[in-house]
């Protein structure tokens, strides 16, 4: 992004920064397949050594919002990441993983949930930037399931 004072720490998820549209779809045992809109910002505050992360996703047919989530990532060392998120559903993510080549690994390492957040135990997401085009894999155990495949969507950057 020209002009952009990204902090040194940033050039290996710098590909990230901007704004994203598209689509997905969404399955799971304990609900019936659906298809979404969805927003993704990755800002860079100037000289901050993280990026700030929101998402936002919509109901493909009746335009219902359905998710929200925002939080950070980090690169801790080269080829090394750390991402945290927090939703309104009471659930927060503590995420470690890999980046290389524009491919982004995170397993999560802990999370936490409010006493009425439903059941969350694993989640897996991964992530491949390549040019203006961010696809992603969100897999999870959770209620009771084992992990598997939850959400993957295609995105285009719009800025």
């Amino acid at each position: 992004m020209p002009g952009m004072q990204l902090h040194p720490d940033l050039a290996e998820i710098a590909p990230l920064v901007g704004t994203w549209r598209g689509s997905g779809r969404g399955t799971y045992p304990t609900i019936e397949p659906f298809e979404y809109t969805e927003e993704v910002v990755f800002a860079a505050p100037v000289l901050k050594p993280f990026l700030v992360y929101t998402q936002r996703t919509r109901h493909a047919d009746t335009g219902e919002p359905l998710h929200t989530e925002t939080g950070y990532l980090r690169t801790v060392e080269p080829g090394r990441v750390e991402l945290v998120i927090a939703q309104p559903t009471g659930v927060a993510e503590v995420h470690a993983g890999t980046v290389s080549a524009g491919r982004i690994d995170l397993r999560s390492e802990a999370i936490a949930l409010t006493p009425t957040a439903k059941e969350v135990v694993t989640v897996h997401r991964h992530l491949v930037v390549d040019g203006d085009v961010l696809r992603y894999r969100l897999e999870m155990g959770a209620l009771g399931q084992a992990h598997q495949l939850h959400l993957e969507a295609e995105l285009r950057r719009t800025d």
